[in-house]
């Protein structure tokens, strides 16, 4: 398809997923874990490392944490036995399962179509907004996607090839299935299985499928990798498994503004909103995916008129759309919902532009509108991680700078660091669990009581809900864009609450 003055349009192309995927890693450890998503995964996987149980992950030291499956948790306590407690190790599992996810995309794409199609695919999907963040980000999602697309991968790969090889992608196909009850939960299987069954009804081929599959094997290996987790799960924290199947999967999506979230707060958005993320977090490339598809010659190609006749390119519409179908009438939605689909998008994208279709007076445009959509993109990312580097976005939101301070000032320990009022999960990360919290007076009080020394970390929002003679209110002795640390000594303390003064914070509460 490309001709000789087109090799050095596909060098390029090579060196701009080299320079992404250099520039994802470098920064992996370059800035802190904001609150709330990256810290708290953080800090559940520093409690794993710490405590040695690998059966129940922690959302505080002996709370357990029901809303998720420790797969994710599992590989990030991994990277921090093997590289220490910090950024970098809470990350690389993400940027890790990305990696995975770009392999098994390239190989479906060079095995369907070819080498210049796989690295369209695999250059659309690494410059995807949402696939470059979820890819260096503390976050379960990496590793369900991982799930579902070696699922996805599995499944088509088990049905093309015969022999050893097709057994072999067939027993694959049941280890997504458990990488993705090990990361998500049931949701993976209904992600996996709802596109896989409508393909199957509309090509009446259920007995191909039937047969290529290792169905009663495969349902075994998968029981045998993930149930065992499940049933300790249960027997050590009896109550997870009502949790985890009712609340976190039923009960989250269909009930509006659900109030049985143990670990935070419902995402309420308008029915359908997860379309409008899917555009959002696939651009540059969800434009160019639209216009192509409106186009009534196009749309009909794609999907009555399927390379080699098999049904590809609808597999990849059933496959992208999935998620977004899924998720179309639950209002309990993040953005990363969205992810399982990419992979399929960047294939079905890669065969708009390269197929002629798209571009068909000059195929090499293709290749051109693909350079320049990259190299935007990893202009902006650039700019985008130097900015967080430097303190702003996310980097804002956490306690690593606090906690320094802290650190530096009270000769690493004399005297507890006291959050008051709200806890951040990044406190807690970087101060290995030591900060401690108070969330009125009164509690500031207990801890206070037999202290020489406290510092106390607060919202700058929040000075105004302290007394004018709160210890350290009018001397900040570090302060961040949300936070101020105060110090006090009992020498210095003279609070006022209600009426008269009186000494000592715990005889005047």
């Amino acid at each position: 398809m490309i001709r000789k003055n087109g090799r050095t349009t596909i060098k390029w192309l090579w060196v701009l997923l080299i320079v992404l995927g250099a520039l994802r890693l470098m920064f992996l450890g370059a800035y802190p874990l904001a609150d709330t998503t990256e810290a708290r995964y953080g800090n559940i996987a520093r409690l794993m490392v710490e405590t040695g149980d690998w059966i129940t992950p922690q959302y505080s030291l002996g709370v357990p944490f029901w809303g998720k499956p420790p797969l994710s948790t599992w590989l990030a306590a991994g990277a921090m036995k093997l590289f220490g407690i910090n950024e970098f190790s809470a990350r690389v599992p993400s940027f890790a399962m990305s990696l995975a996810v770009m392999v098994l995309v390239w190989r479906l794409a060079v095995r369907q179509r070819s080498r210049d199609h796989a690295m369209a695919a695999v250059l659309v999907l690494a410059t995807a907004p949402l696939f470059f963040v979820s890819s260096g980000a503390v976050m379960t999602d990496p590793a369900l996607l991982a799930g579902t697309t070696l699922c996805m991968v599995a499944f088509w790969q088990a049905l093309i090839r015969s022999g050893r090889a097709g057994r072999l992608w067939g027993y694959a196909f049941f280890v997504g299935l458990a990488i993705g009850l090990l990361a998500k939960g049931p949701v993976a299987v209904v992600l996996t299985l709802f596109p896989i069954g409508i393909w199957v009804l509309l090509q009446r081929c259920w007995r191909e499928v039937w047969e290529r599959l290792p169905w009663l094997g495969g349902a075994f290996l998968t029981i045998c990798l993930s149930a065992p987790w499940y049933y300790l799960a249960e027997q050590k924290t009896p109550g997870f498994l009502n949790y985890f199947i009712i609340g976190e999967h039923w009960n989250r999506f269909t009930i509006p503004g659900w109030k049985g979230d143990l670990y935070g707060h419902a995402h309420l958005r308008p029915k359908g909103t997860i379309w409008l993320y899917g555009l959002a977090c696939t651009l540059p490339w969800s434009p160019i995916f639209l216009v192509g598809v409106l186009k009534k010659e196009t749309r009909m190609r794609m999907l009555r008129q399927p390379a080699g006749g098999d049904g590809w390119r609808l597999y990849l519409v059933l496959w992208a759309a999935a998620p977004l179908v899924f998720f179309t009438l639950a209002s309990n939605i993040l953005w990363t919902y969205v992810l399982p689909g990419l992979p399929a998008l960047a294939l079905l994208t890669a065969e708009l532009i390269l197929s002629g279709s798209r571009f068909p007076e000059n195929p090499l445009k293709g290749f051109l509108v693909l350079r320049r959509g990259a190299l935007v993109m990893l202009l902006l990312f650039s700019i985008g991680l130097v900015g967080i580097v430097m303190g702003y976005g996310p980097s804002a939101n956490s306690q690593s700078a606090i906690v320094a301070a802290y650190r530096n000032m009270s000769g690493n320990g004399n005297g507890p660091l006291v959050y008051l009022f709200k806890r951040p999960y990044s406190a807690d990360f970087y101060s290995r669990g030591k900060a401690r919290f108070a969330g009125n007076l009164n509690e500031a009080a207990e801890i206070e009581e037999n202290q020489e020394r406290v510092y106390f970390a607060v919202r700058s929002k929040d000075l105004k809900r302290l007394p004018e003679s709160f210890p350290g209110k009018d001397s900040i002795v570090f302060q961040t864009d949300r936070y101020c640390l105060l110090f006090k000594d009992n020498a210095s303390l003279h609070l006022q609450i209600g009426e008269g003064p009186i000494t000592g914070l715990r005889e005047r509460i």
